[in-house]
């Protein structure tokens, strides 16, 4: 018989059932692989951090005794009133290389963000040479290595023997101008956030005789 000789169809299995399901975890065999830049940026850090620190250094070694030894005592008041002065200024310059960087949105202007970036390296300027003003006081840790050029006249240990306290009045002057810089934060934030004085101004006047409304002398009738 033909029903019973007939071989029986196999199910033919669903084509997504043969499709492997992709895990969040897993990546695709044809994704490009991901380039790792974490090696490039160490190998940028040193050399970066020795870009930064060479103008540092030149300063110390080039002016630093000049400044000390013959600039700071001559100038009005002595090396205390310089240390001060130059104590002062670090937090001006500071503040005149981060405000302009405040300011700056990529988002909405590129050439304005940009402008304002170069408006901040002035401040950028003044504070390496500040920090290569104060390193130049910068006497060595160990003993032994004090040599005749720490004690020459404007050295970081001649300056020490003869300001003790420098470090302390160049520490009063950043403290005292962060305070009157936050001082003046503030009070600028609490004028503008503070609310408008409702008018005092009484109701208009009513017309007098001389005004344009062409009542003159006349007056309404009671």
């Amino acid at each position: 018989m033909s029903g019973g000789s007939a071989k029986p169809e196999r199910r033919r299995a669903a084509g997504a059932a043969l499709q492997y399901a992709h895990r969040p975890g897993r990546g695709h065999a044809n994704e490009p692989k991901k380039r790792d830049w974490g090696c490039a940026w160490g190998c940028l850090v040193l050399p970066g951090f020795v870009v930064l620190m060479m103008p540092v250094v030149l300063f110390d070694t080039y002016w630093g005794h000049a400044l000390w030894g013959d600039f700071a005592p001559a100038w009005p008041g002595g090396a205390y009133v310089f240390a001060g002065t130059v104590g002062a200024l670090v937090p001006l310059a500071f503040l005149a290389w981060v405000a302009p960087l405040v300011r700056m949105e990529w988002k909405k202007s590129k050439p304005h963000s940009l402008a304002w970036a170069i408006a901040s390296l002035p401040g950028l300027a003044a504070g390496y040479l500040l920090a290569g003003v104060i390193s130049a006081t910068a006497r060595p840790q160990r003993r032994r290595d004090w040599d005749a050029d720490c004690y020459r006249e404007g050295g970081p240990c001649w300056v020490h023997v003869h300001y003790p306290w420098l470090w302390a009045v160049g520490l009063a002057g950043t403290l005292a101008v962060v305070a009157l810089l936050i001082g003046l934060f503030v009070r600028h934030v609490r004028g503008s956030s503070a609310p408008t004085a409702p008018s005092t101004a009484g109701p208009q006047d009513g017309p007098t005789p001389g005004s344009p409304s062409g009542s003159g002398d006349r007056r309404p009738p009671v």
